[in-house]
């Protein structure tokens, strides 16, 4: 019989397996750590809205309603769809600063940033719908003027000045507008303006109307090389103007005149 090894031999034998196994490049296996009865998994990190829901709640849903159903604030916007809120916000139009005050062309509250994401959470209100935002390209200017003047300029006017409407309302200057926002106005039909479908108006149609609206506004200054434009409200104003102001000029010679006689 042989002797048993003994147990300090026996751990001799294994440091000396493992270091031979370590030479050869082979892992060596490491223990697996104690699980800590302390250890807790780390929480998940808190979420909030997102930035369109907060500038809703901040400006919007006062008049509108916290999903967009209205009040006797402010109309729904259930259906408006992303056209017309960009509209509103990219012009400045909305949000009123006080109410009852009319909704003009200025300077816009929000930033685009602010503006894109305030459009998304609209958006998401039921039933969803409405025009999209359109993307508005380069047109032909010969066409875009005879549509102009066929659909645009008994309101806003021959050289887009804008005009005054009945009770008080009045169609815009064009002169601010930019083709994307001229083409959602054509597509959504702001206040008193008639909305034009793509049946009515193509996009195409629409690209040429935004093309010469901008030739009315670069050529602001050469149209008006003639002295005092008077608005560009037309010829048959400018001419009344001169007309009145022609008279007026003649009857004080005239009374002066007379003075002098007696």
């Amino acid at each position: 019989m042989t002797d048993q090894p003994s147990a300090p031999r026996r751990g001799h034998r294994m440091l000396a397996a493992a270091a031979g196994l370590g030479v050869l490049g082979l892992p060596l296996a490491a223990p697996a750590p104690s699980p800590s009865p302390s250890a807790s998994p780390l929480p998940a990190p808190p979420t909030g809205p997102d930035r369109g829901t907060v500038l809703y709640q901040q400006s919007c849903a006062s008049c509108h309603g916290q999903r967009g159903e209205g009040t006797q604030r402010g109309p729904s916007l259930a259906d408006v769809g992303p056209a017309s809120v960009d509209f509103q916000l990219s012009t400045g139009r909305m949000p009123l600063s006080k109410e009852g005050k009319p909704n003009v062309h200025q300077d816009a509250v929000f930033s685009e940033s602010d503006i894109r994401a305030l459009v998304q959470h609209v958006a998401s209100f039921p039933p969803g719908g409405g025009p999209p935002i359109p993307v508005v390209g380069g047109g032909s200017t010969p066409s875009g003027r005879e549509l102009y003047l066929t659909y645009c300029s008994a309101c806003h006017s021959a050289a887009g000045v804008g005009a005054t409407l009945n009770n008080g309302r009045i169609a815009p200057s064009l002169f601010e507008a930019t083709p994307t926002q001229i083409g959602e106005a054509v597509r959504v039909g702001p206040g008193l303006m008639p909305a034009f479908p793509p049946d009515v108006l193509s996009d195409e149609e629409v690209d040429d109307v935004a093309a010469y609206v901008g030739v009315l506004q670069d050529d602001r200054g050469e149209l008006d090389r003639g002295g005092w434009p008077l608005g560009r409200l037309g010829p048959f104003t400018e001419g009344v103007v001169a007309w009145v102001f022609g008279l007026t000029i003649v009857l004080l010679l005239a009374r002066r005149l007379g003075s002098r006689a007696r």
